[in-house]
């Protein structure tokens, strides 16, 4: 058996339980990371919420998201909104070792948010590393509802690399499976119903506890797995028990990223599970790195200031307007899940062009993940059919060098059927629909850009083929 039968097996036994149902297209959200990292207090989370009610719930944006951070104890130096460290000292956690929402953040807890997000119509989604906290196995805590103490259930020689806040939970222990009850459980009791899990996509045993621990919760919740960074094909059948999978490190304003983007895509291009969403990672447009201020006068530097969680110093995307167009067209192609990054007050109007663009919402919400049809010579094309209308669909001309190019494409090329005659409208530049004048594409599209265009089979074009195609 393949593993994508493998995979569709064990989807068939998670559908069961409802999981997939939630997602039945690529999820829209907001997530507070590429603007706040760890440090998003209750102040800035709200004023986020109520623009995301007013900029991006009409377009279908539903899940709004906390990461990582939000049970840290932060020293904030005097005059400072911001920390001036990656994770914090110290964590609040309960008697029976559960994250609990920071005093220094969330003064009132998270349950007005919580609240406020479900009275706007959207589905509120925390952060969760991996594991148990140090700190309650140091206290040597109880696990809630059994006769099992924090220290005997962890795995305190499994640790993340890039975050010291938990050990693994050993799940051959019977207060493992307990113990992930005891925390999607409370979750469930706050009105959480999205989970983003951290650094667990290496770990399948922890990540069939977590998708357990959410199917006996008795509430709606649906699972994102994380970091793409350790995301493999073969733990497919473990992975189809989400709703989400990470298949990238993380993405950033730059242009290598995009190539990790086009690589990630063509890796799970053959990951087909109803329900279940290959994620190309967060869209980094608008305001990002709130939390991180350049210092009064100092000089702009690529510093990514390691320190601190994201990349670099507070700005405005880095991308240009032909690569953000490029990055949002990939993942309108790819079916991925579609999570703002930038502030949400503040950032600036081409991100919210690009990412409520009606035509490029329709073939992300299509839900087919679109496959290279032709590559040559820096050009990529890609095809996603539509999943309701045979003989339409959406293509994109990817230009993948840093030059000019002038590119003819044949029918063959663009995927199309050679018979037939197609309509084609150009996505970004909202031009009227033209013809492809027979059986040839000639367009120049510049430096990372793409031509994004909107395809239908017509009748009454010339359908036979040019002497240069015929051969």
């Amino acid at each position: 058996m393949t593993f994508e039968q493998e995979a569709k097996s064990a989807y068939q036994v998670q559908s069961a339980k409802g999981i997939h149902r939630l997602t039945p297209k690529p999820p829209l959200g907001w997530n507070s990371y590429d603007a706040y990292g760890c440090a998003a207090s209750a102040e800035t989370l709200a004023a986020n919420l109520e623009a995301m009610a007013v900029r991006l719930k009409p377009f279908g944006y539903e899940y709004f998201v906390v990461d990582n951070g939000w049970f840290g104890e932060y020293d904030i130096p005097e005059g400072r909104r911001y920390p001036v460290v990656k994770h914090a000292a110290d964590v609040h956690i309960d008697g029976y070792g559960r994250y609990q929402p920071s005093r220094c953040y969330f003064p009132n807890g998270l349950r007005p948010l919580i609240d406020r997000a479900h009275e706007l119509g959207f589905r509120f989604g925390i952060h969760l590393m991996r594991g148990i906290p140090r700190k309650a196995v140091a206290l040597d805590l109880p696990v809630l509802g059994t006769p099992y103490r924090a220290a005997e259930i962890a795995d305190t020689a499994s640790t993340c690399v890039w975050c010291h806040y938990n050990y693994g939970v050993n799940m051959d222990h019977p207060g493992g499976q307990a113990f992930y009850n005891s925390l999607v459980n409370q979750f469930a009791e706050w009105g959480v119903d999205f989970i983003k899990a951290d650094d667990i996509t290496g770990y399948p045993r922890e990540i069939e506890a977590l998708a357990g621990a959410i199917a006996q919760c008795g509430r709606d919740m649906a699972l994102s797995l994380s970091p793409g960074g350790q995301t493999n094909k073969e733990r497919m059948p473990v992975y189809v028990q989400a709703n989400m999978l990470r298949t990238t490190t993380d993405i950033w304003d730059n242009r290598n990223d995009l190539d990790k983007a086009f690589a990630a895509w063509e890796t799970y291009n053959d990951v087909r599970v109803e329900g279940f969403w290959p994620d190309l990672d967060m869209i980094p447009f608008g305001h990002l790195m709130l939390w991180n201020p350049r210092e009064p006068g100092a000089a702009k530097t690529d510093d990514d200031n390691l320190e601190l969680s994201g990349k670099g110093h507070e700005r405005m995307s880095g991308l240009s307007r032909n690569q953000k167009r490029t990055f949002i067209t990939v993942r309108a192609l790819a079916a991925s899940p579609l999570f703002m990054g930038g502030d949400l007050p503040t950032s600036d109007e081409e991100a919210f062009e690009l990412i409520t663009n009606r035509e490029m919402l329709a073939c992300n919400q299509n839900g087919v993940m679109g496959r290279l049809v032709h590559r040559g010579d820096g050009i990529d094309v890609w095809m996603t059919p539509s999943a309701s209308e045979p003989g339409a669909g959406w293509i994109g001309v990817f230009n993948r060098t840093e030059e000019d190019r002038r590119v003819g494409l044949s029918r063959s090329e663009l995927g199309l059927e050679a018979g037939a005659a197609y309509t084609f409208g150009s996505v970004w530049t909202h031009t009227e629909p033209w013809s492809d004048d027979g059986f040839q594409l000639d367009a120049a599209i510049g430096p990372d850009g793409v031509l994004f265009l909107a395809y239908r089979m017509a009748e009454g074009l010339p359908t036979q083929p040019r002497e240069e195609e015929r051969t």
